[in-house]
């Protein structure tokens, strides 16, 4: 019998985040010191690309999941992108 998380199907409730997500929630609760501290985190604990990182990352504050795993921290970011959209 298959497993009823793993399904996306209208019927049946939207599968939580992954491992990968749940990992980029977390880094971006944590405070780094110094340049460059979280670039490294992100490419040793990840094994990701900042860039590639990042774009992750926006995708996650639009993903009602997230929201729902970490209200505080996506709450946090979104505050944040919107007001550097603001600036723009």
């Amino acid at each position: 019998m298959a497993d009823m998380a793993d399904d996306a199907g209208a019927d049946g409730p939207a599968p939580g985040l992954g491992a990968r997500e749940r990992a980029v929630l977390a880094l971006e609760r944590r405070g780094f010191e110094g340049p460059g501290a979280k670039e490294r985190a992100i490419r040793e604990q990840l094994g990701l690309a900042p860039v590639r990182y990042y774009q992750l990352l926006n995708a996650l504050l639009d993903d009602r999941r997230a929201l729902e795993h970490d209200p505080v921290t996506v709450n946090r970011l979104r505050r944040v992108r919107d007001a550097r959209r603001a600036e723009r």
